[in-house]
C-alpha cells in the first residue's frame, strides 16, 4: 500500500505543476477548466500523502517498536538523511538550472526562475531557502527541507523519549505518547497558523500520524492500538470541527487506511506490481526531476508549436510522459549510486532492523 500511495501521489504532484504553472495548461484550460482548475488548486494535496507515508518509513526505520533503535549515533543518522536527500537533490539543481537556462531562450514566463547565484544555491544545499527568503529554483524544493526538518523532530523526539524511558517501564513508551501529543499540538496550533508554513510544526501533524500509524501496524505495538486510534480519530475530528482542512482531512484518512487497511490487503502480483513498485521506486527522482522537464516542453510547445486545445493538450501529454522517462534514468545514474554511497559508509546509523 505504501508503494501504491507513492506511486499515485508522485503523478499528482506531477500533474499539478503541469496545470499551475502553464502555460501550455492555460491553454487546456479553455477546453477543460474544471480539469485544470481542480489539479491546480487540489492536486497539491497529494503532498500530504507523501507527509503521512514520510512519518511511517522513518518511523519504521527509527524505533520500529516505538523505541529509539540506532546501531550508531543520532548524528550519524541526520548525516545519512541529510545526504540520502541532498546528494540527487543537488544532481537535480544542476539539472534544473540547464533547464531555466534554455527555456528562457524560448519562454517569456513567470514560472521560469530566474538565474540563479552563489547565495541560493548555498541556500538551497543547506535546505534554508525558505527560511532565509531565498526564492525556489524549482517547485517542490520546499518539501525536501520539510522533509529533512520533520525528520530531526522525529529523531529528537524518540531521543528525549529514550532517556526518560527508564521512570516509565518498560511496558510503556513514551515516544508514543509524545509523538501523539505533538500530533495535536499540531493540528490544533501550528497548522491552524500560516507563518508556520515554512517549519515542520506546521506538517507534524501529517508526518507524526504516520510514524503512529507504523506503530499501530507493528507487532509489539498492537497493544497500544486503541490509544492510537483515540488520538488519530479524535484529535483529527477535533481538529477538522474547530478548522476544517481538506489537507488535514487527507492526511488522517491516508493514517488510518495504512494502519486499518494495509494489514489486509492482498500483495498484489504481476504486472501490477511491477508497474507499482516502478513508479514508487522513482518517486523521488521524478518529484526532483519534473519540473526542469516540464519547463523545456511548455517552452517548445508554445515558442514553435499552434497554440491550439489539441496541440497543448498533447504537450501536457509529452511532459509528463518525458516526466517519467527522465525520474527513471536519473534514478538509475543518479539517485541509486548515491543511495549505495550512502548505505556503504562506515559508520552507517542503520536501526535494529537494517532500514
Amino acid at each position: 500500500m505504501i508503494d501504491l500511495l507513492k506511486a499515485v501521489a508522485a503523478q499528482l504532484i506531477v500533474l499539478h505543476h503541469l496545470a499551475f504553472y502553464g502555460p501550455m495548461s492555460d491553454v487546456v484550460a479553455t477546453a477543460a477548466p474544471q480539469l485544470i482548475e481542480w489539479l491546480s488548486r487540489q492536486g497539491r494535496l497529494a503532498v500530504q500523502v507523501f507527509l503521512v507515508v514520510g512519518g511511517f518509513l522513518a518511523a519504521r526505520q527509527l524505533a520500529p517498536d516505538g523505541r529509539l533503535a540506532l546501531r550508531g549515533s543520532p548524528w550519524a543518522a541526520l548525516r545519512d538523511r541529510y545526504l540520502r536527500l541532498v546528494l540527487p537533490y543537488a544532481a537535480m539543481l544542476v539539472f534544473v538550472l540547464a533547464c531555466a537556462a534554455l527555456a528562457r531562450r524560448w519562454l517569456d514566463h513567470p514560472s521560469v526562475p530566474a538565474a540563479a547565484d552563489g547565495w541560493d544555491l548555498l541556500a538551497h544545499l543547506l535546505l534554508l531557502q525558505d527560511l532565509l527568503d531565498v526564492d525556489a529554483l524549482s517547485a517542490g524544493v520546499w518539501y525536501v527541507a520539510i522533509d529533512f526538518q520533520l525528520f530531526v523532530m522525529l529523531l529528537g523526539l524518540l531521543w528525549i523519549a529514550a532517556r526518560a524511558e527508564p521512570r516509565f517501564g518498560p511496558a510503556r513508551s513514551p515516544a508514543v505518547v509524545a509523538t501523539a501529543a505533538l500530533v495535536l499540538a499540531s493540528l490544533l496550533h501550528f497548522n491552524r497558523d500560516a507563518g508556520w508554513d515554512e517549519a515542520a510544526p506546521y506538517f507534524f501533524g501529517a508526518y507524526g500520524a504516520g510514524a503512529l500509524a507504523a506503530w499501530w501496524t507493528a507487532a509489539p505495538g498492537r497493544l497500544l492500538s486503541p490509544r492510537l486510534a483515540a488520538v488519530l480519530l479524535l484529535g483529527s475530528t477535533l481538529a477538522l470541527v474547530i478548522d476544517y482542512r481538506p489537507r488535514i482531512a487527507l492526511a488522517a484518512a491516508v493514517a488510518l487506511a495504512i494502519a486499518l487497511v494495509a494489514p489486509r490487503m492482498r500483495v498484489l502480483q504481476g504486472r501490477a506490481w511491477a508497474v507499482i513498485s516502478a513508479l514508487s521506486r522513482i518517486s523521488y527522482s521524478l518529484f526532483l526531476v519534473h519540473f526542469g522537464v516540464c519547463l523545456v516542453v511548455n517552452a517548445v510547445f508554445v515558442r514553435f508549436l499552434p497554440a491550439t486545445v489539441p496541440v497543448q493538450g498533447l504537450g501536457l501529454l509529452v511532459a509528463w510522459a518525458a516526466s517519467l522517462a527522465a525520474a527513471a534514468l536519473f534514478h538509475r545514474w543518479i539517485e541509486a549510486p548515491a543511495l549505495a554511497w550512502v548505505a556503504a559508509r562506515p559508520g552507517r546509523a542503520a536501526s535494529a532492523l537494517g532500514a
